[in-house]
């Protein structure tokens, strides 16, 4: 495996971005290797990491087809189903507690 440069933070050269930066302009990684690494030094642990890749060679974000936003929507109201009374919370239930706040604590009752 070939080594890649290695930067410091704020210190990368033009052309190079990481992927939450590519996203941000409407590109994709699309395949290509690492172009560099990104660190961070920090005190008492390791160094944070970032990878960069080339901005030239990035390729479009692919579009959402309409089958992917049915998929997102079906996932996203599975998340608000409370298992236990089997109701739409209306949120996301937290994983902390499994089940909406009224299964969760059904002794509390709400003042609405």
């Amino acid at each position: 495996m070939a080594t890649v440069p290695v930067y410091l933070w704020r210190l990368a050269p033009d052309g190079l971005a990481t992927r939450r930066q590519l996203r941000a302009m409407g590109l994709r990684p699309g395949g290509q290797n690492v172009a560099a690494e990104l660190q961070r030094p920090r005190r008492r642990r390791g160094p944070l990491v970032a990878y960069l890749y080339s901005i030239e060679q990035a390729k479009p974000v692919r579009p959402m087809t309409s089958a992917k936003w049915a998929a997102l929507a079906k996932a996203n109201a599975a998340r608000r189903m409370c298992p236990e009374c089997g109701r739409d919370a209306g949120y996301v239930i937290p994983a902390t507690l499994g089940t909406c706040v009224s299964c969760a604590y059904p002794d509390e009752q709400c003042a609405a």
